[in-house]
């Protein structure tokens, strides 16, 4: 496998991945949990970001000693065998209709709290999307890495401001709203079911194992802090606004208004698109570096194998970002439901997640077994909350494991040798 440009270090990878976790939903999620759960979403998100730690080093032990594009793919194929390994990377790859056209429906609700665009605008503007995504992949990631540094750094000091303020204001006013103690299970697993896309990008992030300077020292911290602040930002969001309840349409904006007396919808807007890009700029590069992987492996066709002077792959790029396209447009045709897309995805990602923990059973040393188990006793939980919206996630995997079994046996029959017998 051919290596790049290592230039990613500890503190840009912990952004990267913050950045990637906070991207479409930092502002959107925590409403959508407080829809379903109320004041429960706060135990929603405290148990979420408590059980999402072992998850994060699991993954971080195994990206460090496994470093390979193929990510998660890769250490199952290592614990379960090429089938596994190939099955788990082809859905990954399937999950992209869904998941693109989510995290774009998400930024452009940022959008509309800036200017009222007609629909056939949204959508030429999502489509334009896809070309500055094109133009940040080009280079590396390790210019976004960089950028994103920045913008996580903007979007921490401003929810710190906020929670300050909202302190304040009570302090003064001794009155805060009453918040329900009682705990309800059934809510805050389907919360959870939803939120779990909050945490989606610990994964990818194993894939770009290798654009880090040293990932077996820096990758697994780099997940740990990145985890741990993207955790406590989506706790405090939502703490804010249960405590801070107003009627604008996007909550936060609400929330920034009354605190710091408007402006909510500019900064918040800004903020808001820019963190969804960047979430769609990871998966966009980790997808191309899979599809890259498995075209030198041969499960998908050899003209993916092109690398541009930048070690770039990108013909993978191109044809992740057309599909992308074609994908936004359909979805704006059919005009389908932001809560139905994002759990169908992440049904997906926690097949990919438990079947990473489970191969982590094999392929790391036995005092990381509690960390593993926790990890699995996470996705069970999360599979739980999600109930009949797994159906997806079970339908690829019953589709694509056939057909991959069936293309891993002819390559093995095509590759013996024709052994001649003489009578």
């Amino acid at each position: 496998m051919a290596n790049h440009n290592n230039k990613i270090g500890l503190w840009q990878g912990a952004a990267l991945l913050a950045t990637t976790l906070l991207g479409t939903s930092v502002f959107i999620l925590p409403q959508m949990t407080i829809n379903i759960a109320a004041s429960n979403a706060l135990y929603t998100w405290l148990g979420l970001t408590l059980a999402i730690i072992p998850v994060a080093l699991v993954f971080g032990k195994l990206a460090g000693k496994y470093p390979h594009a193929s990510g998660p793919a890769f250490f199952v194929q290592q614990a379960f065998g090429v089938v596994a390994g190939r099955t788990i990377g082809i859905i990954f790859l399937l999950v992209v209709p869904l998941g693109a056209p989510a995290a774009i429906i998400m930024t452009f609700q940022f959008v509309d709290s800036l200017i009222s665009m007609p629909p056939v605008l949204q959508w030429f503007t999502q489509i334009s999307v896809l070309v500055l995504l094109f133009v940040l992949n080009f280079r590396g990631i390790q210019i976004s890495a960089k950028l994103q540094l920045g913008l996580t750094l903007i979007i921490v000091a401003i929810v710190a401001v906020l929670l300050g303020l909202s302190e304040t204001s009570s302090t003064l006013t001794s009155t805060s709203p009453v918040v329900n103690s009682d705990i309800k299970l059934d809510l805050i697993l389907v919360a959870a079911g939803l939120a779990f896309w909050s945490f989606l990008g610990i994964e990818a992030m194993a894939h770009l194992a290798n654009d880090f300077e040293n990932p077996e020292k820096d990758l697994l911290p780099a997940l740990i802090i990145g985890c741990t602040i993207v955790g406590l930002i989506y706790l405090i969001c939502t703490y804010l606004q249960i405590h801070n309840p107003n009627t604008e349409k996007l909550a936060i904006v609400g929330v920034f208004n009354q605190l710091l007396g408007g402006y909510g919808a500019p900064i918040i807007g800004v903020l808001g698109i820019a963190g969804g890009i960047a979430t769609v700029n990871v998966y966009t590069a980790s997808l191309a570096r899979l599809a890259w992987s498995f075209s030198n492996d041969g499960v998908l066709p050899c003209y993916f194998k092109a690398l541009n002077q930048y070690g770039v792959p990108v013909r993978a790029l191109n044809t992740l970002l057309v599909i992308m396209a074609i994908v936004i447009t359909v979805t704006f045709l059919t005009d389908k439901h932001l809560e139905d897309l994002i759990t169908w995805v992440n049904g997906v990602f926690v097949i990919i997640y438990l079947a990473s923990m489970l191969a982590a059973v094999k392929l790391l040393s036995r005092n990381q077994t509690p960390f593993i188990m926790a990890g699995c006793a996470f996705c069970v939980a999360l599979m739980w909350g999600l109930g009949w919206q797994m159906s997806y996630a079970l339908i690829l995997i019953l589709i694509t494991a056939p057909l991959l079994h069936w293309q891993h046996k002819s390559a093995i029959k095509r590759a013996s040798p024709v052994v001649a017998t003489s009578k």
